[in-house]
């Protein structure tokens, strides 16, 4: 999906990610299916809600969901992550040419500043990359945490 336009104003720029994805990632050296993820638009049209599942390998039985919200007002992308691990996370939308960033601020385990991101890339109406990453220098560096690769279910 090349757009040269993209503007984080837009409130489809996550359109592409609804529907019903098989998720795969590098475990113990072998890029294996091990997931899925759901997303459907509700509320209007103005939130995605997300159901993701780790049906095989090591992080079995790992569900977690968000709910990504164009903000109408502020005209921007915000996302709220949980899981059921516990976790929280509240993140806010970015752009870095065509890739699109849910980023957020927060304190590792050792009580230093770092900040985490979502970056969806190489974005096609099939398939597309989501990292994970970290940066404990302000976004000078990035540290790939998990990579998964998605696909379109055909139905």
């Amino acid at each position: 999906m090349t757009n040269t336009t993209l503007k984080l104003s837009d409130s489809t720029l996550f359109d592409f990610w609804v529907g019903d994805w098989e998720a795969s990632w590098n475990e113990n050296g072998t890029v294996k299916l091990l997931g899925e993820n759901h997303l459907s638009k509700e509320f209007g049209g103005w939130v995605i809600r997300e159901k993701f599942k780790v049906n095989d390998g090591a992080s079995k039985g790992f569900e977690g969901g968000s709910w990504t919200v164009f903000d109408k007002q502020k005209k921007k992308w915000f996302q709220t992550w949980v899981d059921n691990n516990g976790a929280y996370m509240a993140f806010e939308g970015k752009l870095d040419g065509e890739k699109r960033i849910f980023e957020r601020n927060t304190i590792d385990k050792k009580g230093k500043p770092v900040l985490q991101r979502m970056v969806f890339r190489d974005i096609t109406t099939e398939s597309f990359t989501w990292d994970w990453e970290s940066s404990a220098d302000n976004g000078k560096t990035w540290t790939l945490s998990w990579q998964i690769l998605y696909k379109r279910i055909k139905k």
